[in-house]
């Protein structure tokens, strides 16, 4: 195992780099309304930040325990005194719901590198997409802006943010996401990630986010797919593949004429090339899972993909590639459990401060697991030996000035 003592400190420095702040800043433009004032919208984001590293204490208890730390790092005026709890609240309105956003497009790049164990599928970076939800103070403005789970007497106890987040299977960490409220659907918060997908990646997916109109969008950004396929979905058999897999074509279920669809199964059968409005050639790959307990036991599991080809990638290895989705759901404890702390609900009261918090839960999470895959990849480890609470144990340490690490 390796410890967080092993990790080096230049990669959480250049983590949140002021340079990035400052051009979301400009970019949202919420600059600085007069000279002098401690509460810049630099140290404003920075202390937005380190509220997600401390959730249990008030905002003036934050602010005195990084202080030191952003002095040390050029985001600080050392004759100013910690500001109050009532002015970073007023300071957090001026920064708005935008910057913090564009503050994690800006630094949230590609983690793992070819040397990073465990993210690559026959040179495809592996990527799933998934989703989650956060719960927000019950305050009127969140209610109306973001809605409760359920209703009457099954109605959640306080209001939810939805988040849909794209995560590298390797290193955990965020690449990008899509927050909205609870009426906002997992399936429309994806779309906006599908579209982000590169020709060098591998999407894997959960069966609740397939749909024609998702597959063909996600496929026609040349990236491959790897997703499970819903119940009662047709997969006629088009070609029988050497290695038992089978191709199938995915007709748009606004096909309804038994003509043109036999003619589309027909097209695919004979190698013709499918409109993509209509239809799209696809992999199946079929396997079970011995010894599984609960209620997938005896689960016959269904695989769609783009690989069609099995020498591209073995049905032994899609399979594999698949369940490496469920690495999303250890990015997601991470912020939900290890981060935020189990059951613990956001500071904000406004819908604007929310999902300002919001996407700075999401770049620490990205800051920390980036930290964790440097110091595997020098360790020459899978990053899931490196632990994420020791590490962030370590962080928090740092930002306090007990161990010599940035913010």
């Amino acid at each position: 195992m390796v410890t967080p003592d092993q990790v080096s400190v230049g990669v959480l420095v250049t983590a949140v780099p002021r340079d990035a702040v400052d051009e979301a800043v400009a970019a949202c433009g919420v600059g600085e309304r007069r000279r002098g004032g401690k509460l810049p919208p630099h140290v404003t984001a920075y202390l937005t930040l380190a509220m997600c590293l401390f959730p249990d204490d008030d905002y003036a208890e934050v602010a005195q325990k990084v202080t030191g730390s952003l002095d040390r790092f050029g985001c600080w005026d050392a004759g100013w005194a910690p500001p109050s709890a009532s002015g970073i609240t007023q300071a957090r309105k001026r920064l708005g719901r935008a910057v913090m956003a564009e503050v994690f497009e800006r630094v949230a790049g590609q983690v793992a590198t070819l040397s990073t164990r465990g993210a690559w599928l026959r040179g495809r970076l592996l990527l799933a997409v998934d989703g989650f939800e956060i719960d927000v103070p019950d305050t009127e403005e969140n209610a109306a802006a973001f809605g409760y789970a359920g209703s009457g007497e099954k109605r959640s106890a306080f209001p939810k943010i939805r988040v849909v987040a794209l995560a590298e299977c390797g290193t955990h960490a965020f690449r990008a996401a899509e927050v909205g409220g609870w009426t906002t659907s997992e399936k429309a918060l994806a779309r906006g990630l599908l579209m982000r997908l590169r020709r060098d990646e591998v999407l894997t997916a959960d069966r609740g986010f397939y749909s024609f109109a998702h597959w063909g969008l996600a496929a026609g950004t040349g990236a491959d797919l790897i997703w499970r396929a819903p119940t009662g979905l047709g997969l006629p058999v088009v070609k029988v593949l050497s290695d038992g897999t089978f191709l199938t074509v995915l007709i748009d279920p606004k096909v309804t004429g038994a003509r043109r669809r036999a003619a589309l199964l027909a097209a695919a059968k004979a190698g013709t090339d499918l409109d993509p409005d209509e239809a799209h050639l696809a992999r199946v790959v079929e396997y079970d899972i011995p010894d599984r307990a609960g209620s997938g036991a005896g689960e016959l599991v269904v695989v769609l993909t783009t690989i069609l080809d099995p020498r591209e990638a073995r049905a032994d290895e899609i399979a594999a590639g698949y369940n490496e989705r469920w690495e999303e759901e250890t990015s997601n404890d991470q912020l939900k459990t290890h981060l935020r702390g189990p059951a613990t609900i956001l500071r904000s009261r406004l819908p604007d401060l929310a999902l300002q918090e919001m996407w700075a839960w999401l770049t620490v999470q990205y800051a920390i697991t980036a930290l964790i895959a440097r110091a595997a990849e020098a360790a020459d480890v899978d990053p899931d030996r490196v632990g994420f609470a020791r590490t962030l144990r370590l962080v928090r340490r740092s930002v306090t000035g007990t161990a010599d690490i940035s913010p």
